[in-house]
Order: structure tokens, then C-alpha cells, then sequence
């Protein structure tokens, strides 16, 4: 691999960062859209320090973690092959920043911001990229044994379980442990509606997103050498599968419409370069019908606040990914092979665990340590939003 890499891997890898730097602009419109006009300006700045404070702990630590390389040891390492490991970082920094990006979603409107730059910190530079080291780098033995048992690894192309599944299961039990907003549901338990606050900006931020996941997915073969059109025209397929999926079953309301490619793009990531292209767009198509079923239940039924929708879009959708490639990219059903359905189920669980167990030890520390929720008397009353209250409460 080093012996291939050229200054047009270089940037090759550089576009692929500055597509996926893009989204973050994407998960910023989407929630701004969709959460209450009094908390718009919070939400874009929440997304803006949570990735700041990811650069930090990624660079510091959880780079090192996921794939012990750093860039303290020599002036050799920082222009060793034109910066390659530079740029690959920034790149697999994005991913990784992605994991606050998608928490932040489920916990709009009533976490406290300080707590939420800690949690950050504490999962990309640790929680995060243990994870990571296992799946993308070999770590603790774990894809030697599911070769060795199962007749294949662990394959997760683009990170639909390391990136998404990990990101929506450690909001799980964030959003758990915050407790509705106030108001949400009355005291005989029926949902009082928020509607979202502004189609046009959740509209763009899901195009935002649609438009950079070709970065996300078809970039992360990390080489020229390494592209595939294959992984294009999957991603293709599987966001046109969910988005029809999520129009269909959410009788045409917006907001589904609009998470559904996103849905299938959340489930392709793994198996989009061995799927084929039909196998993509079935995989779409039940992502988009999942995330309006458990959309619909966990607002409903359960109970839980997930005001954009996080756990079912990235962790349901990102674990059916995860299981997904096991499928449709197995030969029998016009896929590449070298995927294994048990290696599959294996590598999404482990990564459910880690996200929960992570998820559940960072927000409950911080809930017990320093409070994760804003008191009632903080919160905004509507309005008069100041932009010099931001940094401290997101209102509910």
C-alpha cells in the first residue's frame, strides 16, 4: 500500500476530508430545522465546537488509540509520503466527529452545552476509536477470530456500524438519562407535537448530507487505486430505496421524506462495495421503512424524546447495514462475496455493546458529576434569544 500512494492519493484522500467536513454543515441544518425556532442559533453552535473539541481528542488521542500512529515523533512522519497520514487523518477525523454530530441531534432542546463538549471529548477520544482499532485496524484479535470461526471478517467499508450504529447507540441512552422536554407528553402520556421549525432548512441539510456521503462512502477506499464505481452507484440506489421507503409509509410528510435517503445511505455504508446494485436499493428500501416504523414507535410508544430521530436513522438503520453486506453481498444474491452473515451479526453486536456500555458510562458520569439536563428556571422562554446565552444552556 505505502509503495502505491502518490501525491493524487494524497488529494484524493484531502477531497474525500473536506465532503465529509461538508456534512457537518448538513447535521447542523438538519437539526436547526427540525428543533424549535428559540434554539436554531444553539443548535449551529453546538455542532461547530462539538467538532472543534472532536479535532482535539481525535489528534490527541483517539487517533493514536484506533491506529497508534502520532504525529510527536519526528519531522520524518509529518512529509512522509507527501503528508499521506496527515490528510488520512483529517479524513477519518470527520467520521469520527460524526459520533457528537449524531448525539446532539437526539439531546436538542435540553442538554446542557459544557457537559456536552465533555461528552464529546471523552467518546471521540476514547469510546469511539477503541471501537474503531477493532473493526478498521485489527485490534484485540477480534477480526482474526471471526475469519478463523466464520470464514471472513468483519467488513465495514464505509462505517455504517463504526461510524452510524456506534453513534445512534451511545444517543440511546443520552436521550434515556436526559428525559423528555418539557411538555412533550401530558400527564396521561399523549404526545404533544413539535413540528419542525423551518422544512426548507431541514431540507438542506439533508441534501448537505446526500451530496457529501459520496465523499463519505465512495472515498474511503483512502487510494485512487482503490475506487470503485461500484460503491457510487450503491449509494445511489440505497438513498433513492430509502427515500421512497420513507415516502411511502410516512404518507408524504416531510420530514420523513427527507431522512429517508439518509436512512439508506446510513445502511449502504458497509456493504457498498461488495452489494450490487439491486441489493443496495432493498437495502434502502427496509432502511427507510425501519426509521418510520421506530421513529414512530419511540415517540409514540416508548416514550422517548429523540428529537431528530437518531437512534432508529443511525442506529437501527446503521446496525441493519452492518447485517446487510452479510446479505446482499454474498454471491448467491449477485454480490461480490468474501462477506460472512455470522461475521456480520457478530461485528454489529460487538459494536451495540460498545456504543451502549460507552454511552452509558460517559452521560451517566456526567449526569451524576455535573448534571447533563438544564433546570427548568434556565430555560429559554421563547424570543429573546441572545446570542451571548448560547454558550451556556440549549433551551428547552
Amino acid at each position: 500500500m505505502e509503495a502505491l500512494i502518490s501525491a493524487n492519493d494524497v488529494l484524493f484522500v484531502l477531497l474525500g476530508a473536506i465532503m465529509v467536513l461538508a456534512m457537518h454543515a448538513g447535521f447542523a441544518f438538519l437539526e436547526v430545522g427540525t428543533v424549535r425556532q428559540k434554539n436554531q442559533v444553539n443548535a449551529l453552535v453546538k455542532i461547530m465546537v462539538d467538532f472543534c473539541v472532536s479535532t482535539i481528542a481525535y489528534f490527541f488521542i483517539g487517533y493514536s488509540i484506533a491506529y497508534g500512529i502520532n504525529f510527536f515523533s519526528g519531522a520524518q512522519v509529518l512529509a512522509a509520503k507527501n503528508g499521506y497520514d496527515l490528510v488520512k487523518f483529517f479524513f477519518l477525523l470527520t467520521f469520527a466527529a460524526a459520533i457528537p454530530a449524531i448525539v446532539s441531534g437526539g439531546i436538542a432542546e435540553r442538554a446542557k452545552f459544557n457537559p456536552q463538549l465533555a461528552a464529546t471529548f471523552l467518546l471521540v477520544g476514547f469510546v469511539y476509536p477503541f471501537f474503531e482499532g477493532i473493526a478498521w485496524n485489527a485490534h484485540f484479535g477480534f477480526q482474526d477470530w471471526v475469519k478463523a470461526t466464520y470464514g471472513a471478517n468483519f467488513h465495514d467499508f464505509a462505517g455504517s456500524v463504526v461510524v452510524h450504529a456506534m453513534g445512534g447507540w451511545i444517543a440511546l441512552p443520552a436521550v434515556i438519562l436526559l428525559g423528555a422536554r418539557n411538555g412533550r407528553y401530558t400527564k396521561d402520556g399523549r404526545l404533544h407535537a413539535y413540528p419542525p421549525s423551518n422544512i426548507p432548512f431541514l431540507a438542506l441539510g439533508a441534501w448537505i448530507l446526500t451530496v457529501g456521503w459520496f465523499g463519505f462512502n465512495v472515498m474511503s477506499a483512502q487510494s485512487i487505486q482503490g475506487i470503485s464505481g461500484l460503491v457510487a452507484v450503491n449509494s445511489l440506489m440505497a438513498l433513492v430505496g430509502g427515500t421512497l421507503a420513507a415516502l411511502l409509509l410516512g404518507k408524504n410528510d416531510p420530514g420523513f421524506v427527507h431522512n429517508g435517503p439518509l436512512a439508506g445511505l446510513v445502511a449502504v455504508c458497509a456493504g457498498s462495495d461488495v452489494m450490487h446494485p439491486l441489493g443496495a436499493l432493498a437495502t434502502g428500501v427496509i432502511a427507510g421503512s425501519l426509521f418510520v416504523w421506530a421513529f414512530t414507535l419511540t415517540q409514540n410508544r416508548l416514550k422517548i424524546d429523540d428529537v431528530l430521530g437518531v437512534w432508529p436513522l443511525h442506529g437501527l438503520c446503521g446496525a441493519w447495514g452492518g447485517i446487510a453486506a452479510g446479505i446482499f453481498g454474498a454471491t448467491s444474491l449477485g454480490g461480490m462475496g468474501g462477506v460472512s452473515l455470522m461475521s456480520q451479526l457478530s461485528g454489529t453486536a460487538l459494536g451495540v455493546v460498545i456504543a451502549l456500555v460507552g454511552g452509558t458510562i460517559v452521560y451517566g458520569l456526567l449526569k451524576k458529576l455535573v448534571g447533563i439536563r438544564l433546570d427548568a428556571e434556565s430555560e429559554f422562554d421563547g424570543a429573546d434569544l441572545s446570542i451571548h446565552k448560547i454558550p451556556s444552556v440549549s433551551g428547552d
